[in-house]
């Protein structure tokens, strides 16, 4: 049996549940085109030179994750994060070791990225 009046049409309270929905979609932290961009170009190189590859991207609540495999089976290398609750602190971005410990942190995902892009210069 259902709890809906025989008045009351389905489509309607369908209809109605599709808002919260929608906010439990906007409530998640994404990175946006120009970022994933320039993560992929980055992660595109690095595949190219045999370093990475696999990745995984993450949208939580609370932070974006770019995750970098060495091996698909392995924990990642890296972790590209985009936390906003830090955007007035010390920067939104940060790039994050296997150790778990932070290489850099900033407000420009451009300068957060070096640490990794420089290691392979370096080579």
């Amino acid at each position: 049996m259902s709890l809906m009046s025989e008045d009351a049409d389905p489509s309607e309270q369908r209809a109605a549940a599709r808002p919260a929905a929608a906010n439990a979609q906007q409530s998640r932290v994404t990175f946006n085109r120009l970022e994933l961009h320039r993560i992929l170009n980055l992660y595109g190189r690095m595949v190219a030179d045999g370093e990475w590859r696999d990745y995984a991207i993450d949208f939580l609540k609370d932070r974006a994750v770019f995750s970098v495999y060495r091996r698909a089976s392995e924990v990642p290398i890296y972790r590209i994060e985009k936390d906003p609750r830090l955007a007035r602190k010390q920067g939104m971005y940060s790039v994050i070791s296997a150790t778990g410990l932070i290489l850099r942190r900033g407000h420009e995902l451009e300068r957060v990225l070096l640490v990794i892009d420089r290691k392979l210069a370096v080579v």
